[in-house]
C-alpha cells in the first residue's frame, strides 16, 4: 500500500511567453498502488492511468488524441508539502517541463454545459472555392508567436516576392490571437492583434484576402477563447472586421459533444458564416473523424482536413500524402469543396529541396489547398522557385477539380494520375527510396516536364531518392 495520496483535483499552470496561461487538471483517484483520473485541458479530457509507490511518486500514461500514430505520453511526479511536483509534456514532440500542481476544488476545470446541436439540413453554398484554396498560413513556423506584425510583414512579402502573382492570396491567422469577450459577449483580439479591422484593412489594400482561426469548443487547442454558444456572434464580428477565410478547429468541442455530434456541430457555423451576407471561406480543421469528406459540403465546408497534423520532415510529409488513396475521398472533392492534407512545410528547413518539390508535387496533384507555412519574409531563392511554380501550381489549380489516385505501387515507386480540364493527364512519378531509381511513364503522348518546365521526348526517367517526375501528358 502506497503512503501517500493523490487522490484530488490538481491544477498545473503554464504560463506561455505571450501571456497566456495553459491550465492543465490532473483529476486523480489513488486505490492503493494505482491511480486512474482524468487529463484535463482547455482542448481535451482524456483518461489517464497510472501507478505510485511508497515514497509517493507518480506515474501517468496518457494516450495521445490522435492514435497510433503519436507515441503515448508518461507524466511522472512526486507528492511534496507545497503540491504535486510533475514533469510534463504538451505535446510527445516537445521538452518536458517541470511543474507544481496545486489542489483545487473538485469539479474546477470541467467544460460548461451542453449545447444541444442543430437538426442537420444543408447548408447553402458560399460559391467559394471554385479551385483549391492558396495562401499562407501562421502555424507552422510562429505558432503562439505570431502577431500583427508578422501578419503585414506576410502580406508585404507575398506581394514583392512573386507569390500574390503566383495564386498565393490568402493570409491566414491561426490560433493564438484570441483574447476573451467584452461586455456585450464580443470575442476580442489580444494585445498581439491590437487592430483586427486595420489588419484586414491593410492586407486587402495590398490585394490579398485574410483569414481567422476559431473552434466550436469553448476553448481553442492552444487554450484560447473559442466560438462555443456564440457562432452567430463571433460570424458577425469576423465580417466586421472584413475577415475572408475561417479555419475551425474541432479541439476543445470534443470535450462535450461526441464524435457523433459533429457534423450538427460545424453546420451551426456554417450558417452562421452565410448568414453574415460576406463571403467567408469554410475551413473545417477536425483530422478525418466521422469521415467527414462524405459530409463536408453539407455543412458548407469548402475545405476539410483528412489527416492529422503535418510536420516538417519526410517521414511525416510522405506518409499523410502517399495515404491518400487509402479511402474514397478523391471521388468527394470537387470545385468549392477539397480534401485538405494540412498546410505546407516548404522552406522551413526540415526537408531537403528534392523533399519539397515531392511536397508540392503530390499536393498540387491531390488538388489540396496550398498554404503556404514558411516566413515568405526571408525565403530563399530556391523556396521560392518551388512555391511559385506556374506549371506545378496549375496542376493543382486545374478547373477541372479532378483528384489524383495511385495508379500503381511497386516497392518504393509509386505512380499517380490526375485527370485536367483539356483533356491531358498529369502523372507524378514518385521515388520513395533511398536511392535513385528509373520509372517509366506507364502511357504514350507529348510529355511536358513541370519542374523542368519544357517538353521532353523520352519515356523513362531517373528520379533521385524521394524525387519526382512530375509530368504533363497530351
Amino acid at each position: 500500500m502506497a503512503a501517500a495520496d493523490v487522490t484530488g483535483n490538481w491544477l498545473a499552470e503554464v504560463a506561455a511567453p505571450n501571456g497566456n496561461v495553459r491550465k492543465t487538471y490532473y483529476d486523480l483517484k489513488q486505490d492503493g498502488a494505482k491511480v486512474t483520473g482524468f487529463l484535463r485541458t482547455s482542448g481535451f479530457d482524456r483518461p489517464l492511468e497510472g501507478t505510485i509507490d511508497d515514497t509517493g511518486t507518480v506515474t501517468l500514461t496518457l494516450e495521445t488524441m490522435l492514435g497510433a500514430n503519436r507515441p503515448s505520453m508518461k507524466t511522472v511526479g512526486t507528492l511534496k508539502a507545497d503540491g504535486l511536483h510533475l514533469t510534463m509534456r504538451m505535446r510527445p514532440d516537445m521538452p518536458p517541463r517541470e511543474v507544481v500542481a496545486k489542489k483545487v476544488a473538485d469539479g474546477e476545470g470541467l467544460p460548461p454545459a451542453r449545447i444541444e446541436p442543430p437538426a442537420l439540413h444543408k447548408v447553402r453554398s458560399n460559391g467559394l472555392a471554385k479551385t483549391p484554396p492558396m495562401g499562407w498560413n501562421s502555424w507552422n513556423k510562429f505558432a503562439g508567436r505570431v502577431t500583427a506584425e508578422d501578419v503585414k510583414g506576410m502580406a508585404d512579402a507575398m506581394v514583392s516576392s512573386g507569390m500574390k502573382a503566383a495564386g498565393y492570396i490568402y493570409v491566414n491567422i491561426d490560433d493564438t490571437w484570441e483574447a476573451g469577450r467584452d461586455g456585450q459577449d464580443n470575442i476580442l483580439a489580444n494585445s498581439k492583434f491590437p487592430y483586427m479591422k486595420g489588419l484586414a484593412d491593410y492586407v486587402h489594400s495590398k490585394g490579398l484576402k485574410i483569414g481567422i482561426y476559431s473552434s466550436p469548443g469553448p476553448s481553442t487547442c492552444a487554450g484560447y477563447e473559442g466560438s462555443y454558444g456564440r457562432e452567430e456572434q463571433d460570424a458577425n464580428t469576423y465580417a466586421a472586421w472584413g475577415i475572408d477565410y475561417l479555419k475551425y478547429d474541432w479541439c476543445g468541442a470534443a470535450r462535450i459533444y461526441k464524435d457523433t455530434d459533429m457534423q450538427a456541430v460545424y453546420q451551426k457555423m456554417g450558417d452562421a458564416l452565410v448568414a453574415t451576407g460576406r463571403p467567408i471561406l469554410y475551413s473545417l480543421c477536425q483530422y478525418s473523424r466521422q469521415d467527414v469528406w462524405k459530409w463536408g459540403a453539407d455543412v458548407g465546408g469548402n475545405a476539410w482536413r483528412i489527416t492529422g497534423d503535418i510536420r516538417d520532415g519526410w517521414n511525416s510529409m510522405q506518409k499523410i500524402g502517399f495515404s491518400q488513396n487509402d479511402h474514397d475521398q478523391a471521388s468527394f472533392a470537387r470545385p468549392g469543396h477539397w480534401n485538405d492534407p494540412d498546410m505546407l512545410e516548404i522552406g522551413n528547413g526540415g526537408m531537403s529541396a528534392e523533399e519539397y518539390r515531392t511536397h508540392l508535387s503530390l499536393w498540387s496533384l491531390l488538388s489540396a489547398p496550398l498554404l503556404a507555412g514558411n516566413d515568405i519574409r526571408t525565403a530563399t531563392p530556391e523556396t521560392l522557385a518551388i512555391l511559385t511554380n506556374a506549371e506545378v501550381i496549375a496542376t493543382d489549380q486545374d478547373v477541372l477539380g479532378k483528384q489524383a489516385t495511385r495508379m500503381s505501387r511497386t516497392g518504393d515507386q509509386e505512380v499517380w494520375v490526375k485527370a485536367l480540364a483539356d483533356g491531358s493527364k498529369a502523372y507524378g512519378l514518385f521515388n520513395l527510396g533511398t536511392e535513385a531509381a528509373q520509372m517509366k511513364l506507364p502511357v504514350r503522348g507529348k510529355v511536358r516536364d513541370l519542374w523542368l518546365k519544357k517538353d521532353v521526348s523520352q519515356s523513362e526517367f531517373t528520379v533521385p531518392p524521394h524525387g519526382v517526375a512530375l509530368l504533363k501528358v497530351k
